[in-house]
């Protein structure tokens, strides 16, 4: 049997992002279904407005997490980095086929960081929440008129003599009519891309949480264990060892 080896692989600012990233998600999930729901569910005007205060909170949060992991793609550690973290480089394709062919043989390659197919997963995550970070800061400027975009928004739209900082949401009477009709015409794509894009992320998180669970059952692996303490227990040679990195 292949002597168990421990390696020091994620670092504590990717750990970080990975958990407050998770958080986000399943409380934007939550707060963004009870907005989709808030006719059925009979939530009056200004219930629904706290409920999408609490969304763009929330979702102001997800953003700078999301920001703070651009930033440290370029600072962490060698595992953390973006030719770690996204498919492509010199052999990627070769290293997919052979991680395959080892997968379907029963006899998995071990990795330390993101295996090769698992590459592909964190970078449809992360084209996702990307995609989910930008709309949503243009919804919350047509919404509720908050920042980035609100201060922009609240002067097209704000009618003759109401002052833009003032405008409030649901408030007709403040609104310039066929400014707002123009505004809601460009907000419209992009809310059809935030709602259809929540789908997407869904399912691709889905298959992100199954796709970890079979292969620590398949590899022996503690992939799960790992994203809490940083380290991950090796039998045999990783593909992507770094002999400096062992313990």
């Amino acid at each position: 049997m292949s002597e168990l080896k421990v390696y020091p692989v994620w670092d504590a600012g990717t750990r970080w992002f990975h958990w407050i990233n998770a958080l986000c998600v399943i409380a934007l999930t939550f707060a963004g279904l009870a907005i989709l729901n808030a006719s059925s569910l009979d939530v009056p005007k200004t219930g629904k407005v706290i409920l999408k205060t609490v969304h763009v909170w929330i979702g102001y949060v997800f953003v700078l997490n999301l920001l703070w992991r651009i930033a440290w793609a370029f600072l962490g550690n060698r595992y953390a980095r973006w030719g770690a973290v996204l498919p492509g480089g010199k052999g990627y394709f070769q290293s997919v086929r052979s991680y395959v062919a080892a997968f379907r043989a029963g006899n998995p390659q071990q990795y330390l960081g993101h295996n090769p197919l698992g590459r592909l997963g964190v970078a449809a995550l992360y084209l996702l929440i990307t995609i989910q970070a930008i709309t949503g800061l243009v919804l919350t400027g047509t919404d509720l008129f908050y920042p980035p975009f609100g201060h922009w928004i609240a002067q097209w739209v704000a009618a003759p003599n109401i002052a833009p900082e003032t405008l409030a949401p649901y408030s007709p009477e403040m609104y310039d009519a066929a400014a707002y009709e123009s505004m809601r015409s460009f907000r419209k794509p992009m809310g059809l891309v935030h709602l259809y894009g929540f789908y997407v992320l869904i399912g691709v998180v889905v298959i992100h949480v199954t796709a970890v669970i079979i292969t620590e059952l398949r590899e022996s692996s503690n992939i799960i264990s790992a994203m809490f303490t940083g380290r991950k227990i090796i039998s045999g040679r990783p593909v992507d060892e770094d002999h400096s990195s062992r313990d």
